[in-house]
């Protein structure tokens, strides 16, 4: 062989390298696994006193200190599995419904930038649910929206396979109601799936998505200080193990436990 045909060879067998089908490596694990077994956190604990809230920012370019978090911790998770309930894909609700999606679909795009979130299509892999509903008056207040927070123990995995060890998990409904216009609800979707992954409070500013009161506009977008509340609530401790929150009995056979009724 001429030494001017060796680089040739060389590089049709790298070519050739690169269109054979490769070995497959081992499958990443699935984010979002199903629940195996679910128990309530005993009343008690759940809707102990939470811990005071954290200061004020030194340059005030968040809102931290307006959050709280519940009686075991932060309810934040470093990954978030959504599931969005289905719509009409035919007949007179399809449009409407169409609609709703469009803005929930608007609100979870700007949140996906900040955060790993992964929509799913069952229920039972999802922490967070979200309905196409109005939520039911409250207090004698109506609002077009509402989260609501509870906290369980769970395992979870796939059927047939190990389950993980028992943790502590936020689960939250988020209701939304498909009765306003798309900037409207994109702009309550985008408040309430804030409270959703961790945001347990309100600014007091209108320009930000989780403002207690919301200004003229719709806001569809993250604020710089939504951003900076967020990215510091991701690095504060998450939920406690359930080891130091109590003994390893059988929890008793009911419902987790609401934390709150609800925030809008």
């Amino acid at each position: 062989m001429g030494r001017a045909q060796a680089p040739l060879l060389a590089s049709l067998a790298w070519l050739m390298a690169l269109t054979q089908p490769g070995v497959a490596g081992p499958a990443a694990p699935d984010p979002c696994p199903p629940v195996l077994a679910q128990r309530p956190i005993p009343a008690a604990e759940a809707s102990a006193a939470p811990a005071p809230g954290p200061s004020r920012s030194p340059t005030n370019a968040d809102y931290r200190h307006r959050l709280r978090p519940t009686p075991l911790g932060w309810a934040r998770l470093p990954h978030w599995c959504l599931w969005i309930e289905p719509g009409a894909s035919t007949g007179p609700a399809a449009l409407w419904d169409g609609r709703w999606r469009q803005a929930v679909e608007g609100a979870l795009a700007r949140w996906q930038r900040v955060l790993p979130i992964t929509v799913v299509d069952d229920p039972e892999r999802a922490q967070v649910r979200l309905l196409r509903r109005r939520p039911p008056v409250q207090n004698g207040r109506a609002s077009h929206g509402r989260a609501t927070l509870m906290l369980v123990e769970v395992r979870r995995g796939e059927p047939g396979q190990p389950a993980s060890p028992w943790q502590i998990e936020p689960q939250v409904t988020v209701q939304l109601s498909p009765g306003q216009g798309v900037p409207a609800m994109q702009a309550t979707a985008l408040h309430e799936l804030g409270h959703a992954f961790g945001l347990w409070g309100h600014s007091d500013q209108p320009g930000d998505a989780l403002a207690a009161l919301p200004g003229s506009r719709p806001v569809l977008e993250l604020s710089p200080r939504d951003r900076a509340t967020l990215l510091w609530l991701q690095a504060q401790p998450g939920l406690a193990n359930p080891a130091q929150v109590s003994p390893a009995a059988a929890r008793p056979a009911a419902g987790p436990t609401p934390l709150a009724p609800g925030a809008n």
